[in-house]
């Protein structure tokens, strides 16, 4: 070798190592007899000494991503490994999926040791770990242990499987590399993914182990925590929850019947039902969060509650009463939980037909989405008998309440040769985060029905009134009795302003006061409006009647042994509207006034000015 003009001896052993394939994989060390400078990677693997540790790192374990829902899953997996056990995990994205824009992101937003592929590829771990399998994950050195990213193994994606019979994470082509097979372990949720294993790449059925699926033990755990998450959704006072997912394809609930959302939250009375949605992460990767959010945002606007790709989904399940679904596996998780389950979309011309999704497609009941939903729903409860689910799930999720000891028995073997043995005790699997929905303002505009009932209470039911593209208030019940229309004075419908019979003000620290607001509104620029309604505190409105400019405060006492109420203003406005109507007098209120809407009453009481 020459430098600066002058040869000298390099030893044929150095020479060697240099040119070696390892060397690729393997930082040069100074003992190698070359004076190479410190590159950027070097100086990152020296986090990596041993020396610079604060806490001991004797196994390193890589969790490797291809879509937002295999990293998910990962993540819940990769807990189970403690540090405290001197184990380093790393997280890596293996590149290639249409759907894996944003992982980056994620995993920086959770704070993880971040490698890019070129780095994982370049350096050894004692295990790694991926949830949804790729033949290009062979270049790791690292012996490799997948499993699924859903409930089990169940679509047929020919563009990675390039066979037509075989689910995905279950074909010779994801599963080997030149008659070799990759993984070194292959986890099932169920031992009949593994006879499926047998018809489609036998020779990866040495390696298959049941492991459960921990992500469904998470969802069991956290039952307990129902009401908490029913709270985070805003699904109180006696309202129920019904949640659509949707999967992505064009087998999709959303790719059949894209409008189903809207629909669904518009048919539903506000008071008595809330509706969420959960699409799979692959709708956002895809579509971008900027076109979600442009599909959704009529409903929005109507009180769709989002929730994000990243979590809330399980706890969202949790709090359902209903969910409308198709063939994705948060549907599958909801038949597990004994939810009401009606299928808007089965997705069977994707699915292998042998797997336990396909039979619950089969078997569900199914939503007519041009039907009466509302009665869907109501006659889908009374008929739901849970053993009816109990076979497809039953077949699908093995081992409950065993899978994250199963999961770390199969991951500490590989950890076994750096004298790392598994905790003594089992996990107890972590109860999922609360739920974080995006939400709009809400509904500025109702239609509203009402009756005064023997008893003299006022049963009242609306529906947000919107309608995309059209300024005149959509009726949502049989046009001869919609009713009338109540706005918020959010609203910014010029028709549906001068339209409504009630208009309340919800914000209490305002402007005007609640006095000069409500006179401003009846006698001049809302001539229409029969009832003006200014909210005071939770439990305190002031109304102004149009007829005879009667003024009275409003106040809803709280019950012993009860929480405090809620009174909403429009809602109550719409109440003494409806009052007006049946020809009832304002004095008549002066004995108070029972507000009903669906199983919820609200006793509100009156007090006219000294």
């Amino acid at each position: 070798m020459r430098r600066f003009g002058r040869s000298f001896p390099v030893p044929r052993a150095a020479l060697s190592a240099f040119l070696s394939p390892a060397s690729r994989r393997t930082p040069f060390r100074p003992e190698s007899g070359f004076p190479v400078p410190l590159s950027p990677r070097r100086l990152r693997s020296r986090r990596l000494w041993p020396r610079w540790n604060t806490v001991p790192e004797d196994a390193r374990v890589l969790g490797v991503a291809r879509t937002l829902t295999s990293a998910t899953r990962l993540m819940d997996v990769l807990r189970l490994l403690p540090p405290e056990d001197g184990i380093r995990v790393s997280v890596t994205v293996n590149p290639g999926s249409v759907f894996g824009d944003g992982l980056a992101d994620y995993f920086d937003a959770l704070g993880a040791t971040v490698l890019s592929w070129r780095e994982a590829t370049r350096q050894r771990f004692d295990l790694a770990v991926a949830c949804a399998v790729h033949p290009s994950m062979r270049r790791l050195d690292a012996p490799l242990m997948v499993m699924p990213h859903g409930a089990g193994y169940n679509r047929l994606v020919t563009e990675s499987t390039g066979d037509p019979s075989a689910p995905a994470g279950l074909s010779r082509r994801e599963l080997t590399r030149w008659g070799r097979v990759v993984p070194a372990a292959i986890g099932v949720s169920h031992d009949e993914q593994i006879a499926r294993l047998a018809r489609t790449c036998p020779e990866a059925v040495p390696v298959a182990h049941l492991i459960g699926d921990y992500c469904f033990d998470r969802i069991a755990q956290s039952v307990p925590r129902r009401d908490l998450y029913r709270a985070s959704l805003g699904v109180g006072h006696g309202r129920r929850l019904v949640v659509i997912n949707s999967t992505w394809s064009e087998h999709s609930l959303l790719g059949r019947h894209p409008d189903l959302p809207l629909k669904l939250v518009s048919a539903l009375p506000a008071d008595e039902y809330a509706v969420a949605i959960v699409l799979h992460p692959n709708v956002w990767a895809r579509h971008s969060r900027y076109g979600v959010r442009r599909l959704l945002g009529t409903a929005m606007d109507a009180g769709l509650l989002v929730l994000p790709p990243e979590e809330g989904w399980r706890a969202a399940l949790i709090a359902s009463d209903w969910v409308v679904g198709d063939h994705g596996s948060t549907t599958f998780y909801s038949a597990a939980l004994d939810r009401v389950v009606l299928l808007a979309a089965t997705g069977l011309d994707e699915l292998d037909p042998a797997s336990p999704t396909a039979a619950l497609s089969r078997a569900a009941p199914r939503l007519d989405p041009e039907g009466d939903l509302l009665d869907q729903l109501l006659t889908a409860a009374e008929r739901h008998h849970p053993e009816r689910q109990q076979g497809p799930t039953d077949s699908q999720l093995a081992a409950r309440g065993e899978a994250g000891r199963r999961h770390r028995e199969v991951m500490y073997r590989f950890l076994a040769r750096r004298h790392i043995r598994p905790p003594a005790t089992p996990p107890d699997p972590d109860p999922v985060p609360e739920p974080r929905p995006e939400r709009h303002l809400g509904p500025t505009a109702y239609d509203v029905t009402g009756e005064v009932l023997p008893d003299d209470s006022v049963a009242l039911r609306r529906w947000p009134a919107v309608r995309p593209g059209c300024e005149e208030p959509r009726g949502l019940v049989d046009e001869e009795s919609r009713g009338f229309l109540a706005v918020t004075d959010e609203e910014t419908s010029g028709y549906k302003r001068s339209s409504a019979a009630v208009v309340a003000r919800t914000v209490t620290d305002a402007e005007l006061a609640p006095v000069d607001w409500l006179r401003g509104r009846i006698p001049d620029a809302h001539a229409g409006h029969d009832v003006a309604v200014a909210a005071l505190a939770d439990d305190r409105c002031l109304l102004l009647l149009r007829t005879g400019e009667v003024l009275l405060e409003a106040h809803a006492p709280r019950s012993f042994g009860h929480p405090a109420a809620r009174l909403d203003p429009l809602l109550l406005g719409s109440a003494v509207a409806v009052w007006l109507h049946e020809k009832r007098t304002a004095e008549e209120l002066s004995a108070g006034l029972l507000l009903r809407t669906g199983v919820r009453c609200v006793r509100v009481t009156f007090t006219a000015p000294p």
